[in-house]
């Protein structure tokens, strides 16, 4: 059975669950345990899950680095060592009004260098960083960029503040919260949080928790699918796919081939032209190739290989 699965779904993840509990009912419904989420959501947040199964596995590498949106409640005051509503406070200082807020929100947006949680899955010597906090150890968070697209905030009920994020993969919310409060003066960390997409997928569109899944629920891999995520498309014709198949040199076979459903976003991985491309032959997906900078490379072979030829990726 296994074998014949392919697709995704989007679910919609409740508060108290980790991202691994809420695949439980998918992997239920299909049948398998090859299902896998392509974006941690934290146990006490809630949101859109991009749910990948069988064969789709092999795209979460370009799945997972999609631009994200979140609603986030943060809590002024008080810092947890977690930056969550479940960690243990560690640090008090006064809130800051509405004017401190929102004056210092314009740092935060565009390419800035952010420092993940030392309560987060990030390895570091082989052991997850949330590992060596727990164990009592200060584990070191070194800063790495990321860009926030937009940054507002939304209602302020000292001492809440509720903001609206657009960034790029990679982004802790958490973190941000924590270094909102630190340019303020003040302390915080993130009460609720709430992620509304994934590139072009919206957790309107996602199953509820409460929501029965079947089999019949599982969405293809298909051209709509890469317009959600904004990544372009090389569009052959089916003589293309068995070539592909065997790994043949790409440059003669996708020569003359322009890429097309650009959307032009660049919160997407594959936005822009020569990052990344879904290879279509005819109505079949076939291939997600890489522009190396001296042509296109094989990022993964997609469509089925013959039983006695192992899968590329």
């Amino acid at each position: 059975m296994d074998n014949q699965i392919s697709g995704f779904l989007l679910l919609d993840k409740q508060p108290g669950l980790t991202s691994f509990e809420a695949l439980g009912a998918a992997k239920r419904a299909l049948g398998t345990g090859k299902v896998g989420h392509t974006g941690t959501l934290d146990k006490f947040a809630s949101g859109l899950l991009v749910v990948l199964a069988g064969r789709a596995l092999r795209l979460s590498p370009w799945v997972s680095h999609c631009g994200k949106t979140y609603l986030g409640t943060i809590r002024f005051g008080e810092e947890t060592d977690t930056l969550d509503p479940e960690g243990q406070v560690v640090a008090r200082a006064a809130p800051p009004d509405r004017e401190q807020v929102e004056g210092i929100l314009a740092q935060f947006r565009g390419e800035i260098l952010q420092a993940p949680p030392a309560y987060s899955a990030i390895h570091l010597g082989g052991r997850r960083a949330s590992e060596l906090a727990r164990a009592g150890e200060k584990p070191e968070m070194e800063k790495r960029p990321v860009t926030i697209y937009e940054l507002e905030l939304l209602a302020w009920e000292p001492p809440l503040g509720r903001i609206r994020v657009s960034c790029s993969g990679g982004v802790y919310i958490r973190s941000l919260a924590r270094d909102i409060a630190l340019a303020c003066g003040s302390r915080a960390h993130l009460a609720a949080l709430r992620r509304t997409a994934v590139a072009g997928f919206s957790v309107e569109a996602a199953f509820p928790p409460e929501a029965p899944l079947a089999r019949e629920a599982l969405r293809p891999i298909d051209r709509a699918f890469f317009e959600a995520l904004g990544i372009p498309r090389l569009e052959g014709e089916p003589p293309l796919l068995e070539p592909l198949i065997h790994g043949r040199p790409l440059g003669p076979l996708l020569a003359g081939l322009e890429p097309s459903g650009e959307t032009g976003d660049p919160r997407a991985p594959g936005s822009g032209r020569g990052r990344a491309a879904a290879v279509f032959a005819g109505d079949q997906f076939a291939a997600m190739v890489e522009w190396s900078g001296n042509g296109w490379t094989y990022g993964c072979v997609y469509a089925r290989r013959p039983p006695e030829n192992p899968p590329s990726c």
